[in-house]
């Protein structure tokens, strides 16, 4: 990381250099090399001092604080002490994004399956064996039922977002039901006759 030191109307005292070296050096331990630059500006007016410290951070954030005080030591600690909490806050938001991204396959593989057959139906949809709240269905939505071939829903499930299509079979008149099986292909529910 690069720093820049300026000082406008006096010059730098020795303590006052490592004064801020050691204090940006540990407002910049939680970037883990994030900082690409630090610029610290300190000037001398009349009978106080201003300073101002821009930090540059990896992914073009650029923080900013300003502080004046009665010397250099006071005036720099104050705006190191702004940036700091400016650098928390965006560390926090790096592990915050990198904790939300979750892969589908992740979140598929980690879900529960349902039970299947009789053991989750058996009991009647106002009670379950676990004693949890009732099942209760939602309507997710209502469409109409189009004629069409096998072939034709086929190519609107793989096409689709939808995992399944309701459809009447064009040749045989009968309500089928098209879906996207575990393993990537296609499976087909016809009624017997």
């Amino acid at each position: 990381m690069r720093l820049e030191l300026t000082a406008r109307h006096f010059t730098i005292p020795a303590p006052v250099r490592k004064l801020a070296e050691q204090r940006l050096a540990r407002v910049l331990r939680p970037l883990n090399d994030g900082a690409v630059s630090a610029q610290i500006v300190v000037t001398r007016e009349k009978t106080r001092f201003h300073a101002e410290v821009t930090l540059h951070a990896r992914g073009e954030h650029f923080l900013h604080g300003e502080a004046t005080g009665r010397d250099a030591q006071t005036a720099l600690g104050a705006s190191i002490d702004k940036v700091e909490r400016q650098v928390l806050k965006l560390k926090s938001k790096w592990t915050e994004r990198k904790r939300q991204g979750i892969s589908p396959a992740k979140a598929a593989s980690a879900t529960p399956r349902p039970e299947r057959g009789a053991a989750v139906f058996g009991t009647g949809l106002e009670q379950r064996d676990n004693g949890a709240q009732p099942l209760r269905i939602i309507r997710a939505r209502r469409y109409a039922v189009k004629p069409m071939s096998i072939d034709e829903a086929a190519i609107e499930v793989a096409d689709g977002r939808d995992a399944f299509l309701v459809f009447r079979n064009s040749s045989t008149e009968e309500i089928n039901v098209l879906f996207r099986r575990a393993d990537g292909n296609l499976g087909l529910i016809e009624p017997e006759a």
